[in-house]
């Protein structure tokens, strides 16, 4: 009997974490040959968390080079995913989110008639600069998918409004709940996993830990600047202890770092592999951050965000009460920050551990779908 043939396309930290549930239940399924695709989008990052599940990618392709154009980036995305799904003659692709790994592997297989199913389909902020460009290539995404699999209510509401069949739309839940829950049991049973983030925690024993972590290109440049301004008027405070996750790209990392260096209470910290960084979210009293996947996975820990960005496609956990959205302003930051932290009920009533995105479940209701779904006829390939 044939083995329906799926390629799994990822490139970034947060699609290795996301896509990790899914390509494990899809792996538990024989009847299945699952091949997964690296891109190097985030090449170190990518690895770093790749091995923390496990995966080795059946086919890489080579980095697409830091900074730079992204239209440049994109074209070898496009062409080297594309000599792959030549070469695999996958029946479906399967992408995540907004990255431009999953635009190019979307583009690619559409152009060349094989089916696309969207995990994480359906978030929208309904502002093409914010987040940009992913609110560009989610919707690209969403137009050329043929399966959804929707994280939230919500997301399957704004799918229906953008005239989606309802039975191409399947609401599983967001994988990272998946994932969140295999790293804290991991990290359970070995402790040792989050060793890397150990001495910052001890640095900063006996005050509240603020976790910081910005990178998104809408707020690169002036927006960053008056992040990193806030940061440093809030360490003036004896009582906490700041963690900057600093993200490699040089236009973040480098900024950040020149404003903050010195700052005594502030401890400058690369990128963390997610088990590291996981222990350090829950050791937090309060976490600023524009990355959606922390947005997901706060709520979870019981520990309170606010949101450096002027709007979510993540509205979920600023309704259930665990999040905030503060934009930029260093006046703002500062004042949301302080109210929090010199008000312990309010900062009680966030600190609530909230499933707002899903149960731990959602890989493997997609791997389900995708099993009895598998794609285009193996017939109709052969005949291209």
């Amino acid at each position: 009997m044939h083995r329906p043939r799926l390629l799994v396309v990822l490139g970034t930290r947060p699609e290795a974490i996301k896509m990790a549930p899914v390509i494990a239940a899809l792996r538990k399924r024989p009847q299945v040959d699952t091949r997964v695709l690296a891109t190097g989008q985030h090449r170190t990052l990518l690895k770093q968390d790749l091995d923390v599940f496990g995966i080795v990618p059946d086919a890489e392709i080579a980095p697409t080079g830091a900074g730079g154009a992204l239209d440049v980036a994109l074209a070898r995305l496009l062409t080297g995913i594309g000599s792959v799904i030549e070469r695999k003659r996958p029946q479906r692709v399967i992408v995540h989110g907004d990255t431009l790994t999953a635009l190019a592997a979307t583009l690619s297989a559409h152009l060349r008639g094989v089916p696309v199913a969207h995990v994480e389909a359906g978030l929208r902020s309904g502002d093409l600069s914010a987040p940009w460009p992913e609110e560009g290539s989610r919707r690209v995404t969403g137009v050329l998918a043929d399966l959804h699999f929707a994280p939230t209510a919500g997301a399957v509401a704004a799918l229906r409004a953008e005239n989606v069949p309802s039975d191409a739309i399947h609401l599983t839940g967001n994988t990272v709940a998946d994932a969140l829950r295999i790293v804290q049991a991991r990290i359970a049973a070995a402790p040792g996993l989050t060793d890397a983030v150990a001495p910052v925690l001890a640095r900063f024993a006996g005050r509240r830990i603020v976790t910081v972590t910005v990178h998104r290109r809408e707020n690169h440049g002036v927006a960053l600047a008056r992040i990193a301004e806030a940061v440093a008027r809030l360490a003036i405070r004896e009582d906490i202890g700041i963690v900057v996750a600093l993200h490699p790209n040089p236009a973040v990392a480098g900024p950040l770092s020149e404003r903050l260096r010195g700052c005594g209470r502030v401890a400058l910290v690369r990128a963390l592999d997610y088990p590291a960084f996981v222990r350090l979210m829950a050791a937090s009293a309060l976490i600023l951050t524009d990355s959606g996947g922390v947005q997901e996975e706060a709520p979870a820990l019981g520990v309170p965000v606010l949101v450096l960005r002027d709007r979510t496609e993540r509205p979920e956990g600023v309704a259930a009460g665990a999040a905030r959205i503060v934009g930029t302003d260093p006046a703002r930051i500062v004042a949301a920050a302080s109210g929090l932290l010199d008000d312990p009920a309010a900062l009680g009533a966030m600190a609530v551990v909230r499933h707002c995105y899903g149960d731990g479940r959602a890989g493997e209701r997609i791997a389900a779908i995708l099993a009895a779904t598998p794609g285009r006829d193996p017939a109709a390939l052969e005949r291209r």
